[in-house]
């Protein structure tokens, strides 16, 4: 069987350390891409830094897909939901511009960005490619039973608009792409932190069961032209 090859962006992340760990325990080559410098060191891993500025992420994915003409996955695992300043907002009167706009250009903007660079590869190439974005349930309009989180929300809704969009153009150019948008769940990672003391221990996942189900689920897709939006047990989500 021929060696796959996977890409993961956010690489340094929890759940992308994990995915990138997995791959290489089942051989891949792994095109490890992350903000911050990645220690692991692997004969079959290959790493690129970025500031994940438009001209850069243009720049590495044309790299990237000359040195790796099959690729059959790209992860986007980048995202955020606080920060030292800012915590999900419980009322209208917590909602901050600044903040808002941050999550909307690293949760929607950024990811969105990695599918429009690659778009040249996937057009291209012969190897049917699993674009993954991390969404969320709380992403689901239809979901939407408890309120607040006003920014998160509409950063992970406006992701999900994005790739159904996407799709569609896909199917219509014939692009032998399928585009999947994965809830991982409460993971133990630091995007979690603040909020694992409500969450009962069967339900905070390690980030090694998150990327098993994610790998799995990469490897299981039909290439329908649809975009999937599921969770870690392989369900469909709402939109």
């Amino acid at each position: 069987m021929a060696q796959k090859t996977a890409v993961v962006i956010g690489a340094s992340g929890a759940i992308g350390k994990a995915l990138v760990n997995l791959h290489l325990r089942h051989n891949d080559h792994v095109v490890a891409i992350s903000r911050e410098t990645i220690n692991t060191s692997h004969a079959h891993l290959n790493k690129f830094e970025t500031d994940y500025t438009k001209a850069n992420i243009d720049e590495l994915a044309t790299r990237i897909s000359r040195i790796y003409p099959a690729i059959h996955s790209i992860s986007i695992c980048n995202g955020v939901l606080h920060t030292e300043d800012h915590m999900p907002e419980k009322r209208l009167e917590s909602f901050d511009i600044d903040y808002f706009g941050m999550l909307m250009h690293i949760n929607t903007t950024i990811p969105f960005m990695w599918l429009q660079a690659f778009m040249p590869h996937l057009m291209s190439t012969q190897t049917p490619c699993v674009v993954t974005a991390l969404s969320a349930r709380i992403g689901s309009i239809s979901d939407n039973q408890l309120g607040g989180w006003y920014s998160y929300r509409a950063s992970k809704a406006a992701l999900n608009m994005l790739f159904k969009t996407a799709s569609i153009e896909l199917q219509r150019r014939k692009c032998n792409a399928k585009l999947m948008l994965f809830h991982p769940g409460t993971t133990d990672s630091a995007l979690s932190k603040p909020f694992q003391n409500n969450v009962p221990a069967e339900k905070l996942f390690k980030p090694e069961f998150v990327a098993e189900q994610l790998n799995i689920f990469q490897n299981n897709r039909e290439f329908n032209g649809a975009v999937d939006f599921i969770d870690w047990q392989g369900k469909n989500i709402q939109w």
